[in-house]
């Protein structure tokens, strides 16, 4: 069985686009939290995230993106350390 993260061990692309996601993931809850930002700019955010994620490819389990764990976190304001 194929590790989801070997996608980024063998693609250079995979790997910046989910780093990507993950600061887009970020940014969207930064927005989402602060009161002082419209929500147009916090679904503009979103959107950007979700585009990005797209890009990915998919795991052979689920069908999810590859990398879903760390940028679903980043949008909930997790942050990795």
């Amino acid at each position: 069985m194929t590790h989801m993260n070997d996608n980024f061990y063998s693609s250079a692309l995979a790997a910046k686009i989910q780093g990507l996601s993950v600061q887009a993931g970020e940014l969207f809850a930064d927005l989402y939290r602060d009161g002082s930002v419209d929500t147009a700019t916090v679904d503009n955010a979103l959107e950007a995230y979700k585009s990005l994620r797209r890009l990915l490819p998919r795991e052979s389990v689920g069908g999810r993106h590859v990398g879903r764990q760390a940028a679903h976190a980043a949008t909930q304001g997790f942050r990795n350390r």
